[in-house]
């Protein structure tokens, strides 16, 4: 598969289906509490979704059951919903794609269900912030590299280890396309970013170890070390002055203020350089 630049006409259509992906997120959110399952909160999205005339990305996907992926504690990524009962104290992340339209929309957001320590809560406002910070650089005539290395040394400064096994990805009419978006790497090298290209960039940050392994089921992966993890992610719209973030937070982050059962720990974040 080569690498695919869009439109404009075809970036508004991504917007929209990166859109309700937020939307879809931030109703999952309002339900986020302890004592509900992961399967509950997977149906909540569907529902969601279906009724939006979307589809669930996720669902059948490489035979993946569920329409999220939610990640407790040291499950860093692709953890299927089922069985498990949030707990206080779970770091969740929430990992949703759509498709509507014909066009596909993937971002993820992490949540803490009652009170963490301040070590986890400094891993979710790094790992947000290294977000940004790969961002930043997802403008015309810089390399993957200046994404990559932006955020690796935010979290190596910090002291947090930066998964290698996972990647951001292109997104378009494919839910993962080329180029892969690593996470670490050096500035200056790897891809020339040109405008219309569009990827997903989801910093996936360990508090002790980069290494991870997968588990029986397949899919789940999870820490070495089984140290907690966070995973923010947005799909961006590379242009020539600045990346246009066509997911959004606004949503998610008006039900985590909402929801009394979460711990807005972003809303004491502390200044993040």
């Amino acid at each position: 598969m080569q690498v695919e630049y869009r439109s404009k006409e075809e970036i508004e259509l991504i917007r929209v289906s990166s859109l309700l992906v937020g939307k879809t997120i931030a109703e999952v959110a309002k339900h986020l509490k302890a004592g509900v399952t992961t399967l509950e909160l997977d149906k909540i999205a569907e529902d969601f979704i279906r009724s939006h005339q979307a589809v669930p990305a996720f669902k059948g996907y490489h035979g993946f059951s569920g329409s999220l992926c939610v990640s407790v504690n040291a499950e860093v990524v692709h953890g299927i919903p089922g069985s498990r009962v949030i707990v206080e104290g779970d770091v969740v992340s929430v990992d949703c794609g759509v498709l509507k339209n014909g066009y596909y929309g993937d971002s993820a957001y992490t949540f803490a269900v009652g009170e963490v320590s301040e070590d986890v809560a400094t891993l979710m406002q790094v790992t947000k912030a290294c977000l940004y910070r790969g961002i930043e650089k997802a403008i015309a005539g810089n390399r993957i590299g200046d994404i990559s290395n932006a955020i690796q040394k935010l979290a190596e400064e910090h002291g947090f280890g930066v998964v290698r096994e996972l990647v951001g990805h292109g997104v378009g009419k494919q839910l993962h396309e080329k180029p892969e978006v690593p996470n670490y790497g050096k500035a200056g090298q790897g891809m020339l970013l040109k405008p219309g290209l569009v990827i997903a960039i989801e910093p996936m940050i360990n508090m002790g170890t980069k290494n991870v392994r997968q588990l029986k089921d397949g899919w789940t992966i999870v820490t070495a070390d089984m140290k907690p993890s966070a995973h923010f992610e947005h799909t961006v719209a590379v242009d020539n002055i600045k990346a246009e973030i066509l997911s959004s937070f606004d949503d998610i982050e008006n039900s985590e203020r909402e929801n009394k059962n979460l711990c807005n720990v972003h809303t004491t974040q502390k200044n993040i350089v």
